[in-house]
């Protein structure tokens, strides 16, 4: 097997349904239109009304500027592909890639446990909710989870630039993503396949865990409360919040779940789903927040 360092990837868009890639265009555009102005539109808010410089809205515009990173990095390829048939992306511009999506992708996710421990911070100790997440400390937790995302993500490019690739070099999705990376090279893999899953267990498993304890607590803390009404005040502003933990971890455990157990399942139907999981979370979360937050909607 000849061995060659790459200077292209072929990306895949939707095999089998090459013909209707018209048709996809305008739902594409239209979900990365509604990503892109929603979450700009909740920053631009948040930062104009020094009223909603409040923990909650602060973390909303950590969690809102990670969507637009993840949004801006998948784009080029993305629409490329399904505007122009452009499926070549040059090997650095790859690695690039790739860095960016799961850098965002971690940090969206830090950002969310954040808010969990915000709302039970703000139910367990209302009093001292502003003394307890002062702006430097939320200032200082987003720049540890952004360069928490930053340090984890840096090895996997130079890992994959070492090795040596043999064979075809077509991904399998319209992004170049790390799982997909590292099934084409001939060389040991193993580094990056061990780094790859510390990465995932450390941030997606960890933090979706400590949501969980978070709620766990956050219920408890409610149940406590003699007033019925107390109860659903509590609760309520909850809501936005786990609405966007749902949007954001049911795609993830649904791909997931795809591609474990459906594996004889159409191409396009894994890699549509995937999409999905990259691209819907940006979408809800700034329409979820506008609706639910009377604030925001006040000011949009």
């Amino acid at each position: 097997i000849s061995q060659f360092n790459p200077k292209y990837f072929l990306l895949t868009g939707l095999p089998g349904l090459e013909a209707m890639y018209p048709c996809f265009i305008f739902p594409f555009c239209s979900i990365y239109l509604v990503a892109l102005l929603g979450n700009s539109l909740v920053l631009a808010v948040i930062r104009k009304n020094t009223t909603l410089h409040q923990p909650m809205y602060l973390f909303l515009a950590m969690l809102a500027f990670a969507e637009l990173g993840v949004s801006a990095s998948t784009l080029p390829t993305v629409l490329g592909i399904f505007l122009f048939g452009a499926n070549e992306i040059c090997f650095e511009a790859c690695l690039l890639q790739m860095f960016s999506i799961h850098s965002f992708s971690i940090m969206e996710s830090g950002v969310l446990l954040a808010m969990s421990v915000d709302r039970f911070v703000a139910i367990y100790n209302p009093l001292r909710y502003a003394a307890i997440l002062t702006r430097p400390r939320i200032a200082a937790t987003g720049a540890a989870l952004g360069l928490k995302s930053v340090t984890l993500m840096l090895p996997l490019p130079f890992l994959l630039k070492r090795l040596p690739f043999c064979g075809h070099s077509v991904l399998s999705h319209s992004y170049c993503l790390h799982s997909d990376l590292i099934q084409l090279p001939c060389g040991d893999t193993r580094p990056n396949s061990i780094l790859g899953l510390c990465i995932v267990t450390s941030t997606f498993g960890l933090d979706s865990l400590l949501i969980v304890v978070s709620y766990v607590l956050i219920l408890y803390t409610v149940l406590s409360i003699i007033s019925g009404e107390g109860r659903r005040k509590a609760l309520n502003t909850c809501v936005s919040h786990i609405c966007a933990v749902l949007v954001y971890y049911v795609p993830m455990i649904s791909v997931a779940l795809v591609h474990r157990f459906m594996k004889r399942a159409a191409p396009a139907v894994r890699l549509l789903l995937a999409k999905v999981y990259l691209l819907v979370p940006p979408v809800l979360n700034p329409i979820i927040y506008s609706v639910k937050t009377k604030q925001i909607r006040q000011e949009l």
